[in-house]
């Protein structure tokens, strides 16, 4: 089984570079604001059907990774 990392591209001629799903164009800024404004991962798989299941939880896993190597602080 591939890794769920793997379905994230980053190429400088996509999106200008940003972490895409599967070089489609489809950043995981994106994904990831749809989860955080209350959506289920149901309901966006249904409202984008080129995405699937594996490209939700790749998302979440690059973005687990992120916060493991990157220290930030919230603005007060």
């Amino acid at each position: 089984m591939k890794s769920l990392l793997e379905r994230i591209t980053i190429d400088p001629e996509v999106c200008h570079g940003k972490p895409c799903i599967r070089n489609m164009r489809f950043p995981l800024e994106v994904v990831l604001g749809l989860l955080s404004s209350g959506m289920t991962m149901d309901e966006i798989l249904a409202d984008h059907p080129q995405l699937e299941r594996e490209d939700i939880l790749a998302s979440f896993e690059y973005a687990n990774i992120l916060l493991k190597t990157k220290s930030f602080r919230m603005a007060s």
